[in-house]
């Protein structure tokens, strides 16, 4: 297709108009490595480099991370304009460490994260984002800050650049034994992490060492670390959402809105949980470079990364049952309603009603990355230059095995709750007995492995041809092929026996005292838990756990599995440009993605059926579990392909001494999450609700504009103003429709509400503004703000139009001190609500929040200092709600301390 866009237009334009700018100078210069030490050199070393680029770009050193009080990527980036990062991948609730990045007000989905200009294999931890919508970069939680020489922040996009992010890129830069100046370096940091929540103290250890020969041509380096901590996350939760009361799932009314009209349509909690959530996190792994020169014009290097996060956790989550009795039971006179929600109401008690169901999940979690790279840069001539990369890479996530008891209490006891809106949690209290005595019932589910794996191999060659023919500089070209595997996996489990018998006697500990003291609100505190090692005992004891065996007779759940295989070729070129006081790039990237999706579809009827499992087996028509029958699930295989070109420019103009003026236009490409394309339809017995993948999503396509004038009125003094337009077509939104799931609770075809994506129209306008400022010789400021509004065809359920990730208001104010030997940095970070996703079928937003962080570094000699960083200072609650009138969850982990003696030899 020739069709002239007007994103060509413009591009044609800005080229037209650089045509009459005088002759160029000989190179224009990319970006330039940084070396730097100390806030202020850092600083001013970063404005240097962003100045210089010829696209948008923001740069922080190694020294800007050590400096600032970030343990890991994620939360230094945030201190930049435009940048929004996610304190959890799907629905595990806001932590305390972020593992999700974004920029200008869009959702982590839209944003590419590389390590050398690669891509990493995805992994997570959570089970359900080990499944779920978690975007396709890699989880922050697995790079530890040690590791990076340097992270640039594309706003803009080149031809010459790896797409796959429609809002940017972000890179994360190594370091490489060859750029060390000195023969041999060692360095090592010792420390300790306090977790006030948690009453913790746990090691922090890292170290490098560095070595390469006289002539400059053999290094290697292998740095390792080694780091845990504990975490303890006290909260009041809605796990099931809210429902409509007073009618059938048919939708005709039923008893209670026939006795009392003026519930029908009004809001009721399905669940209302006191929350208690522990875990421990240890972080291992290493990165090994090798470099070697044959040559002058030749460098060949190899590099190996490999992280793992083991992160067993234990989740309690004490619920009232309002699903269970708030839609068949009339409450007592006096209630209240208030915007359509039930919001002060007493329920009596009715003998053989359970008003209150206790969830206790042990889950032994872990998730892991690796890749290995080898690299050629071989200067073919003096005009020629090539870079060769082949490389491997794989995630995995992991949940070994679940350890789930579900019981039920309160019988007869009543229950009542007021509400205080999105602001304060809800006060609720269950009468009746709420001992271990008092359980009325046991379940359990899940007890499932549960493994998500991604795997990619590629390889790239790119050329750089440098032209002395006037304003043309240069030309970039180049080819890149991946093939790419993200996989969900649920092969084998147990089928429960009498786990309860031995559960009931044994051992129980309390929720600690002080609990949800920080959250505020009065609701049941005071309570009891089995223990993990009772938990597991009883359930490892009485359960058969099946392997190797994916016929009707084995755990193999295939309703939780898919996968999706892409092959992506990819070949570029771009001109580069420079003139007197300007310079720029112009640069076409043509795509090409094949995609094969498969997943499964339920059946009621084995001999319709592809496979089968005892996930499928159910209780027969005439006598039950005794003569139970199977269904099953078919195999679905869909495949999709897309071509096309995305075009490309950037130009900077230097309007004075020290004056700026950058413009971009791009089309950028992202495609649709891995699960969004392959999941199979999953849910939750307790509100009948769940999810699913579509296989017919189309890639993001977004069309964008940028503009950035920049002030460098001193040194390491900025003023900036800039705007960006993004129009992006098939954005991926949320719908729902009715599906038949099997139930583990039932063991038959159950109907669920299913959430699953959808394309939609989006967009988003919005600006930047960034100020930095050194006073005096030691002191300084740094602000930044970034506005973005952004919308979507789609309509949600609430009525609006939101789109995913967006804050409207960003921002960031900052100060220092530093001298020879003693810093201090001080930074508060504010981000206003955005929208999350689905809460079962309705859609819910995460309220504004601000985070306070101090760092703090004395350097004692040349090879000794020490730091202590304190984050989250302010002790934030993390707020969500589906509306003004109904929360959804508040959160509150505590504050941490870090503390640090780092050597260098």
């Amino acid at each position: 297709m020739h069709r002239k866009t007007m994103l060509s237009a413009a591009i044609v334009s800005c080229l037209a108009f650089s045509a009459h700018a005088q002759e160029a100078a000989k190179t224009a210069t990319d970006l330039d490595t940084v070396t730097v030490t100390g806030i202020r050199g850092s600083m001013e070393k970063s404005l240097d480099t962003k100045r210089e680029a010829n696209a948008r770009v923001e740069v922080v050193t190694a020294e800007d991370v050590g400096k600032l009080p970030a343990h890991n990527v994620a939360d230094t980036l945030q201190r930049l304009p435009g940048v929004n990062i996610s304190s959890s991948s799907a629905d595990e609730g806001g932590f305390d460490e972020a593992d999700r990045v974004s920029l200008r007000g869009t959702s982590p989905s839209l944003t590419q994260t590389l390590i050398n200009g690669h891509t990493v294999g995805s992994a997570d931890w959570f089970v359900l984002s080990q499944a779920g919508n978690v975007g396709r970069s890699v989880s922050y939680s697995l790079l530890p800050s040690e590791l990076v020489s340097s992270v640039e922040v594309n706003k803009s996009s080149q031809a010459k650049l790896m797409d796959g992010g429609t809002t940017g890129t972000i890179n994360i830069i190594t370091r490489k034994p060859l750029e060390f100046s000195k023969q041999f370096t060692a360095e090592a940091s010792i420390g300790a992490v306090r977790s006030d929540q948690a009453k913790s103290n746990d090691p922090q250890l890292s170290a490098l060492f560095n070595y390469k020969n006289d002539d400059g041509t053999f290094g290697v380096m292998v740095q390792g670390f080694s780091q845990k901590r504990e975490l303890r996350r006290e909260a009041q939760e809605f796990p099931g959402g809210w429902f409509k009361m007073g009618r059938n799932s048919d939708g005709t009314v039923n008893a209670l809105g026939q006795s009392n009209p003026d519930l029908v349509d009004v809001w009721a909690p399905s669940l209302l949980g006191s929350t208690l959530f522990e875990q421990t996190r240890e972080r291992k792994g290493g990165l090994v470079e090798i470099q070697f020169k044959p040559s002058d014009d030749l460098t060949l290097g190899v590099s190996g990364f490999s992280s793992k996060l083991d992160a067993n956790n234990y989740n309690r989550n004490f619920m009232l049952w309002g699903g269970n009795f708030a839609n068949s039971q009339a409450p007592q006179p006096g209630y209240v309603v208030k915007d359509g929600v039930l919001t002060d109401v007493t329920y009596a008690g009715v003998p053989g009603t359970n008003y209150g169901v206790y969830d206790m999940i042990y889950r032994e979690s872990s998730a892991k990355t690796n890749y290995i790279t080898f690299d050629a840069d071989w200067q073919i001539n003096d005009s020629l230059s090539s870079k060769f990369q082949a490389g491997s890479t794989k995630g995995e996530g992991k949940t070994a095995r679940q350890y789930i008891a579900e019981v039920t209490l309160a019988n007869g006891g009543g229950a009542s709750w007021t509400t205080h809106g999105k602001g304060s949690p809800t006060d609720w209290s269950l009468g009746g007995d709420l001992s271990p005595a008092g359980v009325t019932s046991f379940g359990t589910w899940g007890n499932q492995q549960i493994i998500a794996e991604d795997k990619e191999k590629w390889a790239t060659l790119d050329f750089n041809q440098y032209m002395d023919t006037g304003m043309l500089s240069s030309l970039d070209f180049g080819l890149r092929y991946a093939k790419h595997s993200r996989e969900a996996m649920s092969p084998e489990g147990a089928s429960p026996g009498d786990i309860w018998s031995e559960l009931q006697n044994g051992a129980t500990a309390n929720y600690p005292s002080g609990f949800a003291s920080g959250i505020g609100g009065n609701f049941p505190r005071n309570l009891w838990y089995y223990t993990p090692g009772a938990l597991k005992n009883a359930i490892t004891n009485n359960s058969t756990w099946l392997s190797n065996d994916d016929g009707p007779n084995g755990r193999r759940n295939y309703g939780s599995e898919w996968k999706v295989e892409e092959k992506n070729l990819a070949a570029y070129i771009q001109a580069n440009f420079t003139g007197e006081n300007w310079a720029g790039n112009v640069g076409l990237r043509y795509v090409s993605i094949k995609q094969d999706i498969m997943s499964y579809r339920a059946v009621s009827d084995i001999a319709n059926a592809d496979v089968s499992s005892l996930f499928a087996q159910g209780p027969g028509p005439v006598c039950g579990w005794a003569c139970p029958v199977w269904g099953g699930w078919n195999i679905v295989n869909n495949s999709n392909s897309d071509r096309r070109l995305l075009p490309s420019a950037n130009f900077k103009f230097d309007l004075a001494e020290n004056l700026v003026f950058r413009v971009a236009a791009s089309q950028t490409q992202t495609l649709p999450d891995y699960s969004a394309l392959g999941a199979s339809a999953s849910g939750s017995d307790l509100d009948k609700t769940g999810s699913a993948g579509n296989p017919n999503l189309k890639p993001v396509v977004s069309t964008n504009f940028d503009a950035n004038l920049e002030w460098y009125f001193m040194p390491r003094g900025l003023l900036s103003f800039g705007a960006f337009s993004m129009n992006m077509k098939d954005y991926v939104a949320y719908g729902t429709e009715k599906q038949m799931l099997f139930s583990e609770l039932t063991g038959q075809l159950e109907q669920y509400e299913i959430s699953l994506p959808t394309n939609a129209n989006a967009q988003v306008q919005g600006f930047e503004v960034a100020y930095q400022q050194p006073i005096g010789e030691n002191f300084g400021i740094d602000a930044n703000y970034t506005y973005s509004d952004g919308s979507t065809s789609h309509t949600w359920a609430d009525g609006s139009n939101a789109l995913l990730g967006n804050s409207k208001d960003t921002y960031n104010v900052g100060a220092y001190f530093e001298n020879d030997t003693f810093g201090a940095r001080v930074g508060y970070t504010y981000r206003s609500s955005f929208l999350i996703g689905l809460s079962s079928v309705n859609p819910y937003y995460q309220d504004s929040f601000g985070t306070v962080a101090v760092s703090l570094n004395y350097k004692a000699t040349d090879w000794l200092s020490f730091s202590l960083d304190a984050l989250n200072l302010n002790d934030p609650t993390y707020k969500y709600y589906q509306s003004s009138a109904i929360p959804v969850a508040f959160y509150n982990n505590g504050r941490q301390y870090y503390f640090n003696a780092r050597f260098k030899f």
